[in-house]
């Protein structure tokens, strides 16, 4: 298992109490759609983690960054966003800002296991499924989880922030 990978695992454990089964895939899993090729899933299962920036944060300070798990098949309001947390805009996340604040690369953000807390939201659509899959940390690998669990995982709140 890719280091990452078995780091993310192992966070999951520590943190949470859970033994979560990461699935690898040669293929890679950078987006919903590869993700649920490789799983063999509707893109709708796949719970992407978009990482986003709000105006008005304390420069710096983790206050400026919001987590977003959202269904593979649903595109992210950036307004609805930013009036959700009451900010004046939001925008996708630098590369280097989140890896820096959550500690993960863009294509590999788990909804879980960031290394300072975030604000999270999570997309109803999700609760549609039995079963959804979450990045594990690096771009080729994923884990499968009840949608409702991993809300509580994330201490996100459900909001339709969907365009």
């Amino acid at each position: 298992m890719h280091q990452r990978a078995a780091e993310f695992a192992e966070r999951a454990r520590e943190r949470h109490g859970v033994d979560l089964d990461v699935l690898e895939f040669e293929a890679g899993t950078e987006t919903a759609a590869a993700a649920a090729d490789a799983v063999g899933c509707e893109t709708g299962a796949i719970a992407s983690t978009i990482v986003v920036s709000l105006s008005g944060g304390e420069p710096d300070s983790p206050g400026d960054l919001a987590a977003a798990i959202t269904s593979g098949a649903n595109r992210l309001d950036l307004d609805a966003v930013a009036d959700h947390f009451g900010a004046d805009a939001a925008e996708m996340g630098g590369p280097d800002r989140i890896r820096e604040v959550v500690g993960w690369s863009i294509g590999g953000v788990p909804p879980i296991c960031h290394d300072a807390a975030l604000p999270t939201v999570f997309d109803p659509t999700l609760a549609e499924y039995d079963t959804v899959y979450g990045a594990a940390g690096t771009p080729s690998a994923v884990f499968a989880i009840d949608p409702e669990t991993l809300a509580d995982l994330a201490d996100a709140t459900v909001v339709d922030l969907a365009e």
